[in-house]
């Protein structure tokens, strides 16, 4: 049977780790039929670690660990038949292990690397209703083909803000964070406002001072164990730096892998771009992405197409399509194809690429920082409120984000970096069309004026439940 390699025996390993998505794999657990789950994500962001090394052991008796990329061969196992009763008959043979349906895991991790074992969940799910099985993949969203309707899908992200705070072991801040937004969830502006003048200045100072952390760190497992460490800062910065470099350099290695026809050095250079044009804008809002100078006689939408979807489809970029005139559900009718903004999927990694430093991301004193809050946000709201994410213009206004609250309105949501700001665009915006509820997101502890409800950029994800 083979062996997984051991557990790092620090305080804060990728094991100890908590992941929200822990619960939805509890809950799934707990139906009585389930369709096989596939975690999707970009790679290193833990889904290896979460099924195999936490919720599998926890929660049942064994876990059967079939890694398609640790070993190609296990694809043999599918060659001949697809059905469940073949497959797990030959996997008894291959692990010498039984395989109790009843209480095992069967874990495909890497699964996009076997594209029969894909088509295989399909069977799973009409034969085996009762069966946990488990996949996890990172280049899901490239495969050529999907079992659609046959697969419950959990996306994995790298890990937000709350779930650092959770890897920081601030019980105290954290419970204060939640409770906080327990309360204040749905609530019209003046009560909501009310509810945020509570949170004390000792709360905001830590949060924010976290928030600040994490701009520097990021949410990739292995950097966040990592700052958590009993370790000098000077140690932990180190760390965490080569960490990124070693990920990034990682991630451009896979360009050339699983590129197929596209040009892997047209993805690379895509995937650099990102934030050299975030960061070239130091004033305002983030502006739509430029598809000249970035490869070489390729000026168009058209040319580069290609390798932005592709970077999209491994969880490694996100879009934000920004809407002009009147916001109107759904907004996706009126997005343009060719017109909007991207952010990298990790603040960190971010701030890397950028050679941005610790002290830089701490220096509220630092004026251009306005790209890094808003590519936060939209971290956030990937993993919380869903992606693709929407903006609005019209003539020199624009709103970073807008989001359609649980009634269906539509909400501006205006992101500022620090906490002495004007918020001119959602002016315009509220001027033009008079939301019920606008929403600033900036370096300040909460409050509201002129109809905007101001809240802490660490809030951000809470939007969701609005």
């Amino acid at each position: 049977m083979r062996i997984k390699p051991p557990l790092n025996d620090s305080p804060v390993s990728q094991l100890g780790l908590p992941r929200l998505a822990y619960n939805d794999l509890v809950e799934w657990k707990r139906r009585a039929v389930r369709k096989p789950i596939l975690i999707d994500g970009a790679r290193q962001v833990g889904k290896s670690w979460l099924i195999g090394k936490s919720f599998g052991p926890k929660e049942f008796r064994k876990v059967h660990w079939l890694d398609f990329r640790e070993e190609p061969g296990l694809a043999d196992l599918f060659a001949e038949s697809l059905a469940p009763e073949a497959i797990i008959e030959k996997a008894e043979i291959e692990l010498n292990d039984n395989i109790d349906l009843a209480h095992d895991l069967i874990f495909f991790d890497e699964i996009g690397e076997c594209q029969r074992a894909v088509d295989s969940l399909k069977y799973f799910a009409e034969r085996l209703p009762g069966a946990f099985v488990c996949a996890s993949g990172s280049n899901i969203g490239l495969l050529r083909s999907f079992p659609v309707g046959k697969v419950e899908k959990l996306d994995l992200f790298p890990l937000c803000f709350e779930e650092f705070l959770m890897a920081a072991g601030r019980t105290a801040l954290l419970a204060a964070y939640r409770a906080h937004h327990s309360q204040s969830g749905g609530q019209c502006c003046a009560t909501a406002t009310t509810i945020a003048n509570r949170r004390t200045a000792t709360v905001h100072r830590n949060l924010w001072a976290l928030l600040l952390d994490y701009y520097f760190v990021g949410g990739m497992p292995e950097a966040v164990a990592a700052w958590f460490e009993d370790a000098s800062l000077m140690s932990r910065i180190e760390t965490v730096r080569r960490i990124h470099r070693n990920l990034l350099d990682g991630y451009r290695r896979d360009f050339g892998k699983y590129a197929g026809k596209l040009d892997a050095q047209h993805i690379e250079r895509v995937f650099d771009s990102v934030p050299v044009q975030l960061a070239a804008h130091r004033e305002g809002s983030v502006q739509r992405y430029r598809f000249k100078g970035v490869v070489p006689q390729k000026q168009r939408y058209r040319d580069l197409v290609g390798p932005i979807d592709w970077l999209e489809h491994a969880r490694l970029i996100w879009k934000c399509f920004p809407i002009e005139g009147r916001p109107q559900s759904p907004l996706a009718a009126l997005a343009k194809p060719n017109r909007f903004r991207l952010y990298l999927f990790d603040v960190g990694l971010l701030g890397h690429m950028l050679g941005m430093t610790y002290a830089e991301q701490h220096d509220q004193r630092v004026s251009y920082k306005g790209y890094v809050a808003e590519n936060f946000v939209q971290t956030e709201f990937a993993a919380h409120v869903g992606h693709p994410s929407f903006g609005w213009y019209e003539a020199r206004a624009e709103i970073e984000f807008l989001h359609r609250d649980r009634g269906g309105r539509i909400v501006p949501v205006e992101v500022k970096s620090g906490s002495r700001t004007q918020a001119r665009s959602l002016r315009s915006y509220i001027d033009r069309y008079s939301p019920q509820r606008a929403i600033k997101l900036t370096g300040s502890a909460g409050g509201s004026f002129a109809q905007v409800e101001t809240r802490p950029l660490y809030d951000a994800q809470f939007l969701a439940g609005l």
